[in-house]
């Protein structure tokens, strides 16, 4: 009898097995938070979720334990990018006001997705008391960050003094708005909000750029012109 070949093999290799689950625990993640922004939270169930990606609801489990663990997933991806995103910022370095512009722009850019809107749609009381502090935490990372770059920025002179705080707080209360009236498909794209709110943002923080004054004539060069009218 012929050895079977390991093509042949009904069961695929780890790699393979382990690729297609992340795969399908991204899809029922993508369809869950699309339904929760849509119907909200607590009217969308997990037979809505089945029901979109054809499956049974028992296959849920497979990937998840319940709705909380979905809804907590969706916001730790939300808060994933916008963790990576300070990590590039502080990496590349650079003055505050500039620090402050990539920051806005990038969190702007992940509040007009899915998941990054359920950091903000979403309230964090719907899930347990150990995820929901997760959470919190995390919110307040980013607003110090928010700080941190504007206090960066009046020390180094590129942002005019002022209260780090207030200022912080009026950034970060305009760009979660996004995450509310974002429409894909509308009259302007995600990049170009991100654009637009970086420099609507910070064009009344940024110390303007003193005027150079021309140089005063040299004494040598003042009695050559003098000695020439004589």
């Amino acid at each position: 009898m012929d050895a079977q070949s390991p093509d042949d093999s009904p069961w695929m290799p780890f790699e393979n097995r382990r690729r297609a689950r992340d795969e399908k625990r991204e899809a029922v993640l993508r369809t869950a938070v699309h339904l929760f922004l849509e119907q909200g939270y607590h009217r969308a169930t997990l037979n809505d979720v089945a029901e979109r990606l054809n499956i049974t609801k028992p296959a849920l489990y497979n990937y998840f334990r319940g709705k909380e663990e979905i809804l907590f997933e969706c916001c730790l991806l939300g808060q994933e990018r916008v963790d990576e995103v300070i990590a590039e910022i502080d990496a590349g370095g650079g003055t505050g006001i500039a620090k402050l512009r990539k920051l806005i722009q990038a969190y702007a850019e992940v509040m007009t997705t899915d998941y990054g809107a359920s950091l903000i749609r979403f309230d964090t009381r719907d899930l347990s008391d150990r995820n929901s502090k997760i959470l919190r935490d995390a919110k307040k990372s980013i607003d110090r960050t928010f700080r941190h770059y504007i206090t960066d920025g009046i020390a180094d002179g590129s942002i005019k003094p002022c209260d780090a705080k207030m200022a912080a707080f009026a950034i970060a209360g305009s760009l979660n708005w996004i995450g509310h009236w974002f429409q894909r498909g509308g009259d302007l794209s995600a990049e170009q909000v991100a654009e637009e709110f970086s420099v609507r943002l910070t064009e009344g923080l940024a110390a303007r750029a003193s005027r150079k004054t021309a140089p005063a004539p040299s004494k040598s060069k003042s009695k050559q012109t003098s000695g020439g009218k004589r």
